[in-house]
């Protein structure tokens, strides 16, 4: 089975004007628009990096050439390769990939036998309100149990911290499904490995409970990309009667890819837009008061 595991670190990323030309003509005319149109280059950044991520993904793993690529959207807004070629493949069976970015990072998860969905969050503080009523605000989000977990954390930063690694794990499932905001997030219930979360080596102990359910048939990979950025990866069965995450090989680290990791296989599909970096250049990064600390569920920046 293959595995992947990659990420890219958007948020300091200052593309030059030939970096964002020549990554705007590497996606489709589509997304370069709906690029474009993001208030601030925060955002852009991080969807062209997705893009980009994705694209890379398909064409170096999934072998079929760049320009014959042909990305569409569902109606839950994930993506997915449209009208497949013939793509190379191994015994490994199918692929199935997915994205997410938040924070200083794009990240992209793929396996191949089963269902894959990644999140991940940074560790932030609740913009105006206080960690208790930012936590009363998110109460239905979890169980009572995950509650006690959280609020036992120790200082409010370390609440924040547990917090967030609870809530990449619920959306990593939701995003493997596929269900989106239909799902009531109190059907699923974390227990946490004991062992701390590290940059060095992904954990796979955790366990999750569905409707008071242990599922033996789902695997969690939970990892750091920095201190403050949670990963999870939530690999589960598909409907091939032999799909089962058991068989996966061993955990491994995201790998932090540079620009012209990103490009080292594209070719452009279009003609370069010089209006494209003009527009740009006059991006600001983000708001000049950062607003309310939200999760991806209330502002869908996971793909």
């Amino acid at each position: 089975m293959g595995s992947v595991r990659w990420a890219f670190r958007c948020g300091p990323w200052t593309p030059n004007r030939g970096e964002w030309l020549l990554a705007a003509r590497c996606v489709q005319r589509e997304e370069k628009d709906r690029i474009g149109q993001f208030v601030f280059a925060k955002d852009a950044k991080s969807a062209m990096a997705g893009r980009l991520l994705l694209r890379k993904f398909i064409c170096e793993r999934m072998g079929v050439p760049w320009s014959r690529i042909r990305l569409e959207r569902s109606p839950r807004g994930r993506p997915y390769l449209a009208a497949p070629l013939k793509v190379s493949s191994d015994s490994g069976g199918v692929w199935s990939f997915n994205l997410s970015h938040q924070g200083d990072y794009a990240v992209l998860a793929a396996d191949q036998g089963v269902q894959v969905g990644v999140d991940i969050m940074k560790t932030t503080m609740p913009g105006s309100r206080s960690v208790p009523e930012f936590f009363r605000i998110m109460t239905r989000q979890f169980t009572v149990y995950e509650w006690g977990i959280i609020q036992s954390a120790g200082s409010e930063h370390q609440q924040l911290a547990a917090f967030y690694r609870h809530w990449t794990l619920k959306e990593s499932f939701i995003k493997a499904i596929g269900t989106g905001l239909s799902f009531d997030l109190q059907r699923v219930e974390f227990h946490l490995s004991s062992e701390p979360l590290t940059q060095n080596q992904p954990l796979r102990q955790t366990k999750m409970y569905l409707d008071e359910e242990k599922e033996e048939n789902w695997i969690f990979e939970e990892s750091l990309l920095d201190v403050d950025h949670h990963v999870a990866v939530a690999l589960g069965p598909t409907d091939k009667p032999d799909s089962s995450p058991s068989s996966l090989p061993p955990p491994t680290t995201f790998t932090l890819l540079s620009f012209s990791d990103l490009i080292a296989s594209a070719s452009p599909l279009m003609e370069e837009d010089p209006a494209y970096w003009d527009s740009f250049k006059t991006k600001t990064e983000g708001p000049q008061r950062q607003r309310e600390t939200h999760t991806s569920r209330q502002l869908p920046v996971s793909h």
